[in-house]
């Protein structure tokens, strides 16, 4: 089994703070990045500094087109996997966030995502990319 690389989309209070300790202190690679937010390569997983406020908000920032809730956890899968996914859950009917789409359409990083709470209003956000090699392309 291989291990696949986790996401995790945080809030921030400020970014160029999280950019000086991310990038600079922890030696993060910087991708993406907007003035809203900002990817970073967390060891070979995707975290996400948004500006949102405290821990444990409900906030949303824009990215390609929708409100992202943040914060919000999930996995990359493999798109076979993400596509089974997305099946199950819509037969099961389950309440999108953000309903399974293509973000980032023909551009690097391009990525199947879904947007969903569990039972207790957490956001998970389940994706797949075209190419895990774009996954922090900038």
């Amino acid at each position: 089994m291989t291990l696949r690389p986790f996401h995790l989309a945080f809030p921030v209070r400020d970014l160029a703070e999280a950019r000086s300790f991310y990038g600079g202190t922890l030696g993060c690679a910087e991708g993406r990045s907007s003035d809203e937010w900002i990817d970073f390569d967390f060891y070979g997983h995707q975290i996400v500094a948004h500006t949102g406020g405290d821990a444990g908000d409900r906030a949303s920032n824009p990215v390609d087109g929708h409100d992202v809730p943040v914060p919000h956890f999930g996995v990359v899968l493999t798109m076979e996997d993400w596509q089974a996914l997305a099946d199950r859950l819509t037969n099961a009917g389950t309440q999108f966030v953000i309903e399974p789409t293509i973000r980032f359409k023909g551009q690097p990083g391009e990525q199947a995502t879904m947007f969903f709470r569990d039972p207790s209003g957490n956001a998970l956000e389940m994706k797949a990319f075209a190419d895990d090699a774009m996954l922090f392309a900038t």
